[in-house]
């Protein structure tokens, strides 16, 4: 079977469901409907010539009407768009506007003129003069001087092949306004190549109706579907389906149009638009009042006849329904400025939490904030003042009136006033946060200093910071007991407090790294020290064997001590005293600082005497 039978036998859908799910594909030579006839893929294009050839003519007209665009818009710079018309339009316009047969017949080049709506009390003076600089080019052009009022009552008088033809015109030059018309079009002969039996309105609004459109400006249009023999397909689903479809054109249409700005589609079935007209929905009412059509089936042009006529009144329903959306609104706004009071509270308080425990304290309760914070910041660290104090207060006043109901809603000014506070208060936190910092960062370089200093005098002796530094790079760099980046490391240490001062504030990266370095430090001088301990400790021990028993004793300057079996004696002159674990302990810590031990003949007569023969082991 041929493709040509094979299409013949394709049923065409019968209804608006049947539509939505054919393959219906796009035919680039079909007529779309709503174009004038002998119009192809373009509502410009003559379907018998290729588009180059079109080009090609345009574009030598295009340069023979050069000096008329350039006269005429350097004397009318209002103009909004000159273009010049199909000429498959002649017939069609040299009827609507009485142009002689003798002149038809010389098939003359047909140029609009686009002027704002302002300027239509001079439009025959501007004709003429317009008609004089065509005559002195001596082309045979015909002008059609329009506002955007005329170009409406083309639509608003059915005559949409008119403004089709406007619309496909041919720029020579334009303010967008021809693009919005063309883009719009353009939107509207897709959605009729699909939806062609179904499409009851295609109509623009907006900006564009109400000339007050510039170039970059978006447009609005709205799509009424008939909907009335859809019997198997949800309403709801209906819908989306419509919409998705009809939005998908909008990209198509721009890149057909050559324009940038956007086209805001409604997609409305034909039922639901005309309870929303019945009703006098806002909406509904005023793209009816305001709309202009590009297409429509009976059904835009007398609703809005009707709204004219003053037919069309809203039901005491719509008036009940309207009336309470009003009342909605004022409670609807009253929530939301209490929700904003709710926001600046939390905006006061959590920063306030936050400088808390950046002090070193825990975050307080919102109930008791404003003692702790009087405490803390106000005056032992004298951060803050007390108007700032005050704010803070207001702010936990008014979220507390509103938790217990006494507050129901707040004004305008009010809430201005609070939100102006709340920006003063949080600018004083973060300079309040930088102070901190900077103490935090003077208590935490001093902490480290005096850890690191007491650890060396441990070690060297109870001397001054220079002298330490000096005999940490003789006795523990030189000799490899410490790694040599060590000596840079508690050099820093040592004038970490001059820069902080000096420079107000470390980076957190420098506070990070000199932390890291000095914790380093610590573990290297906590673990020297803690050998040269043991090394001291080990010295002062002597282990004792004797005849009658085994002791240890624990020697230092001026003391002596016996361990046997977990009994502590203390050896005092010749004779040998009950002594403690307290006393061993206080020895043990002179014996660390002792580096030599000596051992009387006393000391050998009282072991004698208690051990009986002995022998000492080193």
């Amino acid at each position: 079977m041929s493709q040509d039978n094979h299409a013949k036998k394709e049923k065409t859908p019968e209804t608006l469901t049947g539509e939505l799910n054919s393959n219906k594909k796009y035919e680039p030579n079909m007529v779309m409907p709503g174009m004038p006839a002998g119009m192809g893929k373009m509502p410009q294009m003559p379907k018998q010539k290729t588009p180059e050839e079109v080009k090609a003519e345009f574009e030598a007209l295009k340069k023979k009407l050069e000096n008329v665009k350039k006269k005429i818009l350097k004397k009318y710079k209002f103009t909004k768009f000159l273009s010049v018309l199909p000429g498959v339009g002649l017939p069609l316009f040299a009827e609507d506007e009485g142009m002689p047969v003798e002149v038809e017949k010389t098939n003359p080049t047909l140029l609009l003129m686009c002027i704002p709506e302002e300027q239509f009390k001079d439009i025959n003076k501007i004709k003429d003069e317009v008609v004089k600089i065509i005559k002195e080019s001596k082309e045979n052009v015909w002008l059609l001087v329009k506002t955007e009022v005329d170009l409406w009552n083309y639509g608003l008088d059915s005559k949409f092949d008119l403004m089709d033809l406007v619309s496909g015109s041919f720029p020579l030059y334009d303010n967008g306004f021809l693009g919005a018309l063309r883009l719009a079009n353009i939107h509207k002969s897709l959605v009729l190549r699909k939806f062609e039996k179904y499409v009851a309105t295609y109509a623009i609004g907006g900006s564009l109706v109400r000339g007050v459109a510039d170039k970059d400006s978006d447009f609005d249009c709205i799509v009424i579907i008939d909907d009335t023999d859809v019997k198997r397909m949800p309403r709801l689903e209906l819908l989306e389906k419509l919409r998705a479809m009809i939005h998908d054109y909008i990209r198509e249409a721009m890149a057909l149009a050559g324009v940038k700005n956007n086209l805001h589609v409604q997609v409305w079935l034909l039922t639901d638009f005309w309870q929303r007209v019945r009703d006098a929905e806002p909406v509904a009412f005023t793209f009816v009042r305001d709309g202009i059509p590009f297409y429509d089936r009976g059904t835009f042009i007398p609703w809005k006849l009707l709204l004219k006529m003053g037919k069309i009144k809203p039901s005491p329903e719509a008036v009940d329904m309207f009336m309470k959306s009003g009342e909605q609104t004022e409670n609807l706004l009253k929530r939301r400025m209490i929700d904003a009071m709710i926001d600046i509270y939390y905006g006061v308080i959590t920063p306030t939490q936050a400088l808390m425990m950046l002090a070193g304290q825990a975050p307080p309760d919102p109930k008791g904030m404003v003692a702790e914070v009087k405490k803390i910041l106000v005056e032992k660290e004298k951060l803050m003042s007390l108007a700032d104090l005050k704010i803070l207060e207001k702010a936990i006043k008014l979220f507390k009136d509103y938790e217990h109901g006494k507050l129901s809603e707040i004004s305008g000014t009010e809430l201005d006033k609070f939100k102006k506070e709340h920006d003063g208060y949080v600018k004083k936190m973060k300079e309040m946060r930088g102070k901190i910092e900077e103490r935090m960062q003077e208590y935490e370089a001093e902490r480290v200093q005096n850890e690191i200093f007491d650890l060396t005098k441990s070690v060297f002796g109870n001397k001054s910071r220079e002298s330490i530094i000096k005999d940490f790079d003789s006795e523990l760099v030189k000799k490899g007991k410490v790694p040599r980046r060590m000596l840079q490391v508690i050099r820093n240490v040592s004038e970490i407090k001059h820069k902080i001062k000096g420079k107000k504030k470390l980076s957190p990266t420098e506070m990070q790294k000199f932390t890291a370095e000095a914790n380093e430090l610590i573990s290297v001088l906590t673990e020297y020290a803690q050998r040269k301990e043991l090394v001291a400790i080990e010295k002062s021990l002597i282990q004792v064997k004797g005849k009658k028993g085994n002791g240890e004793l624990m020697v230092t300057d001026k003391e002596t001590f016996l361990v046997q079996s977990g009994k502590i004696s203390k050896i005092v002159g010749k004779k040998l005293v009950d002594s403690n674990e307290e006393e061993l302990r206080e020895a043990s810590k002179k014996a660390k600082d002792s580096l030599k031990v000596s051992l009387s003949g006393n000391v050998f007569s009282v072991l004698q005497k208690e051990l009986g023969d002995f022998e000492i082991v080193l």
